[in-house]
């Protein structure tokens, strides 16, 4: 993931990766975890010192890149830099697949709050994708893992515990899953989004920072550029470190004031060095499985992905803590990908995949909070707790008068990596009171959806339309008021409501058992008296109706459409000014490809088909278009590069074809004559009477003939002109004009030849005699009192049996 911005370009990926040292200030890397995030935020704050490009805020309050792109400042939001990521993502995939891609699934950090989800979600608008998940990290491993598996323990069997570890190059991801046979269950998730392989680095980078500041006075903190290449060596030193125990030595040549530097590290001292981020590796594990409620025997194995995970003291750490061997069955740098890849084709019509049901969770409790009119408090309820099923629906039943306001938080703030502990704002609108003037019920939805975003999905009023329906709604209000808050706000029931066409029939049925049982905490909050609420409903027989509201969402950190659309729009121009950027290199490489490679031949291949004054002419010519190329010709527009070729091309095309001609002549000119000789060995076969012949037509025949002998005198009368040229001239006869001799020649001689002996067929009506004679109905019936009898015994056969065998 790096983006390097130019004067005339983007560079995307590794081609950005190779300038990260040369465009310092311009190369943006490291920017999955500036999502979602306000420039304010202490975290951004702390990242902003060690980035070597330049952070700004942008207007509303989120985090921009200040870089120098077609030599103008320019500030990108982190949205669009991922969305150039993606783009060029998208257009590698169209390339490969050579057909057009709209749809994928991209992976995010399991920690990732609903602010960073929504805003990896704009990148891929921005993009042109249509994201149709985003799937956590760890889930995603998961899913690489299972689908293969064929011996998971059947459904109603106890399932296959197993462990997954992520540690990549700046977060650090446990989770645990449940499997049986097509269905994984996330138990529990657990991170610490602040450690990596990145500090491992910046651990060696500290100890030979400090170093080289004794050892050769070098300040390498206040050069961005040494930094990085510091910052390099680091991280092949640590991967060597994985692989030898021995002393291993770090040179870089030039580092700094023109100065070479060395020095060298082990790795019991880069153990030593990491002492701390070590100890940081088994609060998550632990975490994990508290959580999961599991022990140690419970789990059949432990599955580490994730380049920091190959550091053979994070392994150690891990291994330790289980008491068993780790193993390394997934490909520890794909492994997400192909998950994702997985996910998508699951999700797409198009591919037929094993049915794989997947459960994820809620990281993170949530809680709505509303405004009670009853004595100016206020009501909340947890409505999804940590580790719950995902995703998932509930139905929440409000009493109200007019419209209200739901806040969305998480509950536990210091649980959640993130500041700011607020979800959204979701007002519920057009909500007044019943006929009678008593309150509204309002049904209220809330979802966590398959992106793991939090939503209240719809609300509708229900009209009572008949007066025994009131009574029913009162003991059950009085005997709320009491319990909660406030007798407005009577929370009625969560209904659950699995999210549709997600989950499979058991995951289904399980979490609703699940589900009933969270429940009844809410439930006891809630009206005993909504217990009779339901059942007495037919007995009153009232009539009720269902009127959808509209909510309005206001959701933190949210990006405008309006945004987004010139954010989209900006993507095309710089698209579009990639694209013509390209056709211009293209074009200036053609011209000095062209010029190198005649050069070559002329003094090769080409040399006999040109005579040495024009040869002379031309590598002057050649010289001057190269030094022109280094010159004048560095930087101009395609155009000019095209019609160099083209000027290039007048001189060098003739002798290219002299070359050509001369090699393709030879084998052409045999194949013609081959033709012309079978040919006139088949006329002389006519001639003495062969009988594959004796059909033929004597006319017919005789233009047989004249075509060979024309085709001979032409080939003859060609070919001594041509003996008569040198090399150096341009052919009499070319190569497509033989080949055309060749084809005409075919076209007028073979119909004729190959005509086909008429065949000779026996009288209609003897062949009716025979089939009645052989094949015919017994017992003296006649054929047609037969016919209909086959067709009552075998509706399927509708010839008669006669005419059946005869076939």
């Amino acid at each position: 993931a790096c983006i390097s911005l130019g004067s005339k370009t983007r560079a995307i990926g590794n081609a950005a990766k190779s300038q990260i040292v040369t465009n310092v200030k311009n190369a943006v890397h490291g920017f999955k975890k500036l999502h979602g995030r306000a420039f304010e935020d202490p975290y951004i704050q702390a990242e902003r010192v060690k980035l070597p490009y330049e952070l700004q805020k942008m207007p509303n309050g989120s985090v921009g890149v200040k870089v120098r792109y077609l030599d103008e400042e320019r500030l990108f939001a982190v949205e669009q830099i991922t969305g150039m990521l993606l783009a060029k993502l998208k257009e590698t995939s169209e390339s490969a697949l050579k057909k057009p891609v709209a749809d994928c699934v991209i992976s995010v950090p399991s920690f990732f709050t609903d602010a960073e989800r929504r805003s990896v979600m704009a990148a891929a608008q921005i993009a042109g994708l249509n994201c149709l998940k985003l799937m956590n990290e760890t889930t995603a491993v998961a899913l690489a893992y299972g689908i293969y598996k064929q011996d998971l323990p059947a459904l109603e069997e106890k399932p296959r515990n197993v462990v997954f570890v992520d540690m990549g190059h700046s977060a650090y991801q446990v989770s645990i899953c449940a499997f049986n046979k097509g269905k994984l269950k996330v138990l529990a998730t657990t991170f610490d989004p602040f450690i990596g392989g990145r500090n491992f680095d910046e651990a060696l980078v500290d100890y030979f920072s400090e170093e080289f500041r004794t050892k050769y006075k070098l300040n390498v903190k206040e050069n961005p550029r040494a930094l990085l290449r510091l910052y390099q060596e680091c991280e092949k030193l640590k991967k060597l470190m994985s692989a030898n125990a021995s002393d291993l030595p770090l040179n870089i040549e030039c580092f700094m004031n023109d100065l070479d530097v060395s020095s060298k590290m082990n790795r019991a001292q880069f153990e030593q060095l990491c002492a701390a981020l070590l100890a940081r590796v088994e609060p998550p594990l632990r975490a994990a499985m508290d959580q999961a409620k599991l022990q140690r025997e419970d789990i059949y194995s432990i599955e580490i992905v994730g380049g920091a995970t190959r550091i053979p003291a994070v392994k150690e750490q891990i291994s330790n803590f289980f008491c068993k061997e780790i193993s390394t069955t997934l490909n520890a740098d794909e492994a997400v990908a192909r998950g994702c890849a997985l996910q998508c084709a699951i999700l797409s019509p198009a591919f037929k995949v094993r049915e794989f049901s997947i459960t994820d969770v809620v990281p993170y409790s949530i809680t709505l909070r509303w405004k009670s009119s009853y004595e100016e408090g206020t009501g909340e309820c947890e409505v999804f707790s940590k580790n719950h099923a995902a995703p998932f629906s509930k139905v929440i039943t409000f009493h109200k008068k007019e419209p209200f306001d739901l806040e969305a938080y998480y509950t536990h703030p210091h649980e959640v990596p993130y500041p700011d502990s607020r979800i959204g704002r979701f007002t519920i609108q057009n909500v007044g009171p019943q006929h009678d003037g008593d309150n509204s019920k309002v049904k209220v939805k809330v979802r966590v959806n398959i992106h793991g975003l939090f939503s209240v999905a719809n609300a509708s009023i229900i009209e009572k339309q008949s007066i025994e329906g009131d009574h029913n709604d009162t003991p059950m209000d009085t005997e709320s008021a009491s319990k909660n808050q406030g007798r407005d706000e009577e929370l009625d029931k969560m209904q659950v409501d699995q999210e549709e066409g997600v989950q499979k029939s058991q995951a289904e049925q399980q979490n609703q058992a699940d589900e009933e049982t969270e429940n009844a905490g809410t439930e006891t909050k809630a009206a005993s008296g909504e217990k009779q609420d339901h059942p007495s409903q037919p007995k009153a027989k009232t009539k009720v109706k269902s009127i959808d509201l509209p909510i309005q969402a206001s959701l933190y950190r949210q990006l405008g459409q309006d945004l987004i659309n010139s954010y989209i729009e900006n993507e095309g121009k710089m698209m579009m000014q990639d694209k013509l950027e390209k056709e211009r290199n293209d074009a200036k490489n053609a011209v000095e490809e062209y010029v190198y490679e005649f050069r070559d031949k002329l003094c090769g291949a080409f040399e006999k088909f040109i005579t040495e004054e024009d040869s002379n002419k031309l590598t002057l010519m050649l010289e001057d278009t190269e030094n022109w190329l280094y010159e004048d010709g560095e930087d101009q527009p395609k155009q000019v590069y095209m019609d160099k070729l083209q000027e290039l091309k007048k001189f060098g095309q003739p002798i290219q074809e002299r070359c050509m001609e001369h090699e393709e002549r030879p084998k052409v000119l045999n194949e013609l004559g081959k033709k012309i000789q079978l040919l006139m060995k088949a006329v002389e076969a006519y001639k003495n009477k062969d009988e594959k012949y004796d059909h033929l037509d004597p006319a017919e025949m005789e233009k047989v003939e004249k075509y060979i002998n024309e085709a001979m005198n032409w080939l003859n009368s060609k070919m001594n002109a041509q003996n008569k040229l040198s090399l150096t001239q341009d052919p009499v006869v070319k190569v497509a004009e033989i080949l055309a001799k060749s084809k005409e020649l075919d076209s007028l001689c073979n119909p004729i030849l190959s005509k086909p002996k008429p065949k000779i067929e026996p009288p209609s009506d003897g062949q009716s005699k025979a089939n009645g004679e052989h094949n015919g109905p017994v017992n003296g019936q006649s054929a047609a009192e037969t016919k209909p009898e086959p067709a009552k015994d075998n509706p399927q056969q509708t010839k008669p049996p006669g005419e059946m065998e005869v076939d």
